[in-house]
């Protein structure tokens, strides 16, 4: 019975992370949906970037958006100042002064960004909407590459691909920009099949008429593109839309990064629970659970596959080889996690720190969640 168990449990905590990516790729093979893509539809576009205290990156950001390789009359450009105490306010003006495609509205109480989201959109010209966060910076034809994907009448939501950089080789970092690309190549095989089911939010595109407003609480990011397949239409992932943008270098900027988004996915999940209704919404609903809530909850059936591994190895054999494997994966993340020379260098132990990190961030949002926490505001990402 317990060796049941175990074996059930453990499938069922690798299966978002092992077996789902390997079905998806298969079914990408069988059935893909291709998009229809169009290099020469360029639709009026407006970029929105909310800001709290973003002094230091603002002004490259939006440098960075009036150059890119985009017809200037059909792009412009509105920051949100989410009660900005800094100097962040003052340097939207001074570029809007010199370059009307600019728009500063200011949120004078702090209320996140989300409602700073809900404020600019119907001030939004353009009929696609670009969401970009306050520190990125874009490939000059991310959005060409971005908006292609809407000549296509079925598509109603688009991601690009997050370059993170990690010019100081830290722990974080280099297990962040594994992780995101282990998430675009899943997304990749998602799109063949139809939409996905997770975005980044510093690259992303919305038809302006699909576009709901949200409670403050509500993750952007994860509710927005839900809510535009919910609608009917596509979510897709667009490989060649690139911005980069700084990793976390310092683990409990990280950690907390991850709490963060995770209770808010939580609560995402909870809100739009009629998308796991596999008899409405089909494929797109076993994705959502695979994906996502089985990936956010994986910690629980590892744990207990853990736990039963050791129950088990009097029994030797296989358990005897899952309990070395357990011993290797603590001590690989202990060395990681104190920069241990040589050992704490090797890939696998970052990799194994950063697979415990997120898993363990996920463990706290989900008790967060239960306890019925939520939370609105955030601070300025620091790379």
């Amino acid at each position: 019975m317990l060796e049941t168990w175990f074996w059930t449990l453990g499938v069922v905590g690798l299966y978002p992370y092992v077996i789902y990516p390997v079905v998806v790729a298969i079914l990408g093979r069988l059935i893909e949906r291709p998009i229809r893509r169009d290099d020469a539809f360029t639709p009026r576009v407006t970029v929105i970037t909310a800001a709290f205290n973003e002094q230091a990156h603002i002004g490259a950001t939006i440098e960075n958006k009036l150059q890119l390789d985009y017809p200037a009359d059909r792009l412009d450009m509105i920051v949100v100042s989410d009660a900005s105490a800094d100097r962040t306010d003052e340097i939207v003006r001074q570029i809007a002064a010199r370059d009307p495609r600019v728009q500063l509205l200011r949120n004078e109480t702090r209320a996140g960004k989300t409602s700073g989201l809900n404020l600019a959109i119907p001030r939004a010209q353009g009929e696609i909407v670009v969401f970009a966060d306050a520190n990125s910076i874009y490939r000059p034809d991310a959005i060409r590459k971005l908006v292609r994907n809407f000549a296509d009448p079925r598509v109603g939501y688009v991601t690009g691909r997050m370059l993170y950089v990690n010019a100081d080789g830290s722990l974080v970092g280099d297990g962040c920009s594994a992780y995101m690309r282990y998430e675009n190549s899943l997304r990749a095989a998602e799109t063949r099949i139809g939409s996905i089911v997770g975005v980044d939010g510093g690259v992303d595109a919305i038809r302006r008429d699909l576009y709901r407003p949200m409670r403050p609480d509500q993750l952007p990011d994860f509710v927005a593109p839900l809510g535009v397949a919910e609608q009917g239409f596509r979510v897709v992932y667009e490989p060649l839309a690139v911005l980069t943008e700084d990793t976390l270098s310092a683990q409990s900027q990280e950690y907390r990064m991850r709490v963060r988004v995770a209770l808010r996915a939580f609560w995402a999940l909870w809100d739009k629970r009629a998308l796991l209704n596999p008899f409405r919404f089909g494929l797109y609903a076993w994705q959502l659970w695979s994906h996502k809530l089985l990936r956010y909850l994986s910690f629980l059936p590892l744990a207990a596959a853990l736990v039963l591994n050791w129950l088990l190895l009097p029994r030797g054999g296989i358990y005897a080889l899952g309990v070395m494997a357990q011993v290797l994966f603590a001590v690989l993340c202990v060395a990681a996690m104190a920069g241990v020379r040589g050992i704490g260098q090797f890939a696998g132990a970052r990799y194994s720190y950063y697979f415990f990190l997120l898993n363990w961030a996920s463990a706290v949002a989900f008790v967060r969640f239960v306890r019925g926490q939520k939370q609105v505001l955030w601070q300025p990402r620091v790379g």
